[in-house]
Parts: structure tokens; sequence; C-alpha cells
């Protein structure tokens, strides 16, 4: 009784230890669906409101706007582009490792252009703004080269495999159309008496071609076939026929007196 109550209980206790994990599992698979919803609407409000800028305040304000929204648009296609490719591609963590240092240095200076779009001197602004535009164009065209190279890649692959299975197909289609030019075999159904017969005649003429013999072996055998003819013309059809036995006249035959003497034939 004491064993059935402690396997009860350990039952008891196994399934409350795998209901709280799959609680924790799934709180947690909600908590990140829901930052990454977060993250998503305050990304896009703050394209949006950066976009309105570039538009409603020209000047250093705008441009800062301006360099701050091509800066995250790039950084986050390439990141989106390299964390796609990296599934298929596995050489593409060296890449994606580059990319994590060089997304170091967009965070700061986004951070940066941040606080100067609240810098009430727009004089110093000004000055500033040279050099930050520099900077933003290195980030862009290094996180831009990272993308198009990852980009070209795949597309490289793509080619070459496009390649490969065309001329497989290029093949396969000429073994499908190998019988426009393929004879027809020789153990086909025969259709009438005359087929046979055409058959019996050029089947033995066909079996006995040889390839051509040497040159002297063909002259030694000319030889022993002529002697052999020879041979055969000289013995003749007494060599071939059985003895006969020559032909000899009758023996005269006994005549009797009461035999008539044959008459005279009248030549009247």
């Amino acid at each position: 009784m004491e064993a059935v109550i402690a396997v009860v209980a350990l039952l008891f206790l196994l399934f409350l230890a795998v209901g709280a994990y799959a609680t924790v599992k799934v709180v947690g698979a909600a908590r990140r669906g829901v930052d990454r919803t977060i993250t998503q609407a305050r990304r896009t409000v703050e394209d949006t409101t950066l976009r309105a800028r570039t538009l409603a305040q020209p000047g250093a304000v705008g441009e800062l706007a301006q360099l701050r929204l091509k800066l995250r648009t790039s950084m986050r296609a390439t990141q989106d582009s390299l964390r796609a490719g990296v599934a298929e591609d596995a050489s593409l963590h060296e890449s994606l490792a580059l990319f994590q240092r060089l997304s170091a240095h967009g965070h700061e200076l986004d951070d940066e252009l941040k606080r100067l779009e609240r810098e009430p001197d727009r004089i110093e602004l000004s000055q500033r703004l040279p050099a930050l535009r520099e900077r933003t164009e290195q980030i862009v065209k290094a996180a831009d080269s990272l993308r198009w190279a990852a980009r070209d890649r795949a597309t490289k692959f793509a080619d070459d495999d496009l390649d490969l299975l065309k001329e497989q197909i290029d093949m396969e289609t000429g073994a499908l159309r190998h019988w426009k030019t393929t004879p027809p075999p020789d153990d086909r159904p025969l259709t009438s008496w005359s087929d046979t017969a055409t058959t019996a005649e050029t089947g033995p003429a066909k079996t006995s071609s040889k390839p051509a013999a040497d040159p002297a072996q063909a002259s030694q055998s000319q030889t022993s076939q002529s002697q052999t003819s020879a041979r055969a013309q000289e013995t003749g059809p007494a060599a071939q026929e059985p003895s006969r036995p020559a032909i000899t006249s009758p023996a005269p035959q006994p005549t009797y007196p009461w035999q008539k003497k044959p008459k005279p034939e009248s030549t009247t």
C-alpha cells in the first residue's frame, strides 16, 4: 500500500514539473512575441517620425533625421539578409560576426545623431554635419557591401544549380529521343512467310562475316583452296560416284524347230 502511495505521489510531482516547465515555455514564447511586436511597432513609429522630420524640418535637423533613416534602413536590411542566409550557408557566420562589430558602430552613431536632434546650437550642429555624414556613408557602404556580397553568393549557387539541372534535362531529353536514330532490332516479330525466307537467306550471310585476315594468311588459304579444287577436278566424277559394271552385249537366244521364221517385211 505504501508503495502504491509513493508511486502516485511521484507521478503527481512529475506531472507538476512537466506542467510548470510547459507553462514557463509558453509564457517565455508569449513574452518574446510581445517584445518582438513592441519592437517592430517602435521601429515603425520612429521611421515614420524621421520621414516626417525630413520633410517638415529643413536644415540641420532635417538632415540629421535623413542620416538616421538611411543608417537604420541599411543596417536592418543587412541584418535580415545575413540572418536569413546563414541558415542555408554556414560560411556566412564570419560575415555575421563582422556585421555585429559594424552594428556596434552603427548604434553608437545613431545614438549620437539622436542626441544632436535636441541640440539648440544650430551653428555647432552645422559644423559637425560633414563628419557625421562621412561616418554614416562609411557604415552604410560597409553594410551594403556585406548584404550584396551575400546575395551575390546565393545567386551564384542558384545559377550553378540551374545550369547543372539544365544539363541533366538535356541529357535525359536526348536519351528519350534516341529512338529516332536507332535502327530496329533484328529480333522483331515476323509477319509473313516471305519474311521467314528472307531471314533464313540473309541470316547466315550476316553471321558468317568475319574481319579481314592478314595478307600472308589470305594468300596461303587461297593456295590451299586452289590445290584442293585441282585435285577434285583430276579425280572427277569417278572419285565421287560408285563404280558400275561395264555393259556387255546380250547372249544369242537359242532357236527351236517349231518356231516359224519371221516373214520379211514388204517394201511396197
